[in-house]
Parts: structure tokens; sequence; C-alpha cells
């Protein structure tokens, strides 16, 4: 994001952090005692250039979701990824919906290498790999229940976008139940300003935006 943009912007959320705060807004909630790791959409449709559906920020963002692994992976840590997919992105029968009217969704083919994981997150065979057909990782798919299997009340929150599919992800994470917690550098968009305008509005009334020096520090205390 160039110098003057970020500026401006820390000007205008300072301004408002201070309108929420004084309605009681931007509470925090936390890290619980048994949290999950959710990469959303870190997959090369999103991971890479030359797509549609590609964003920026991979240059950090995968060194970001990296390391948490390493550290998820040392404490036995629960790891989700999630990937968008259709089964069907020709014809009259398919299974995208209408979201195909708003975004190139036929790009994004089940099956295809384009919408598998991105190889320098290499998930293991115990991690899940969900493929969800709506913006939210909760949304008509098995991770809540899979999540509550497994005891957990936190997520930690990576991946793209930011005003889409992460956002909702931690819109309904809170819904079900689970402390959102969205790491800050392991999160991207194709615009920067979405980026910070969605950080902030998820801390002012969804979740918690962390560094990932705080989150591993979470993490390894564990």
């Amino acid at each position: 994001m160039k110098p003057d943009i970020k500026a401006a912007l820390e000007v205008i959320f300072a301004a408002d952090s201070e309108i929420y705060k004084n309605r009681g807004f931007m509470r925090r909630i936390g890290f619980g005692k048994r949290p999950a790791i959710i990469h959303i959409d870190l997959a090369n449709a999103w991971t890479k250039p030359g797509y549609p559906m590609t964003c920026d920020g991979m240059d950090v963002i995968i060194p970001a979701a990296q390391q948490l692994n390493e550290v998820a992976r040392e404490k036995k840590i629960p790891i989700c990824y999630t990937t968008t997919a259709f089964a069907v992105t020709e014809g009259p029968n398919s299974d995208m919906g209408l979201w195909h009217l708003k975004i190139p969704a036929e790009a994004l083919k089940l099956g295809t290498e384009d919408v598998a994981i991105d190889e320098r997150l290499a998930p293991r065979p115990d991690e899940q790999i969900i493929v969800k057909k709506r913006a939210s990782a909760f949304h008509g798919t098995y991770l809540a229940g899979y999540l509550r299997a497994h005891d957990v009340d936190t997520v930690i929150l990576t991946g793209v976008t930011m005003a889409g599919c992460v956002r909702h992800t931690a819109e309904d994470a809170i819904a079900e139940g689970f402390r959102p917690i969205v790491v800050r550098e392991a999160v991207g968009d194709r615009a920067p300003g979405v980026v910070e305008w969605n950080l902030f509005d998820i801390q002012a009334k969804f979740g918690d935006v962390e560094s990932l020096e705080t989150t591993l520090a979470y993490l390894r205390g564990l």
C-alpha cells in the first residue's frame, strides 16, 4: 500500500475507532484454550498469478501461514484449509448458484489444479481440506461440527479474500460460538484499502485482529 494512502486510512480509522469505542464497541474477545488454524482459500487460483481470483501479498501471507502451521503441527493443533470449487460450471444446471453472475466462479472447477491448496503449505493427511461453494468456511460445510468434536474454542484465520471469505468466516465463527482471531500479516485481497477497512470492521464487531508475532507467542505458550 502506498504510504500516503496508508496514512490517510490511519487518520480515518483513528476517528472511527473513537466513535465505536464511545458506543461500547471494539471490545476484546481474546484467545481461548483450544485453537484451530483455518486457512481460507489459499489455493492456486488465489495465491498464484494469472487467475481472475489472484490476490496480492502472497510473499507475506504464505510465509506467515507456514509459520503458523509449523507451530500448530508441533503442538498437535487442528489445521483446516478451504477452497472454493464447483462441480458443474457449464450449462443450465450448475452448482454455482447465482454467484457466477457477479464473479468468474466458472474458473473454479472442482478437481483441477487451480483449486488445489498451494503446495507451499503442503497439507498433511490429518489436516482437513474443506471444499465450499459459498463465502464462509462454515456455510454448508462440516467445519463447525469438526471443530466442536475437537473441543476447539478459538479459530485463527488466515487467507483471502479479506472482504469476502475471510470476513464472512469471522462473522459466522462468532455466531457459531468460536473466538475469531484474524492474523494481520496472513490475510489479503486484491485492493489494499479493502484489507484495511475489513480488518478495522472485524476488530470493531466480530473478532480480534492480532499480529503474527502475538499469535505465534500464544500458540507456543499452549
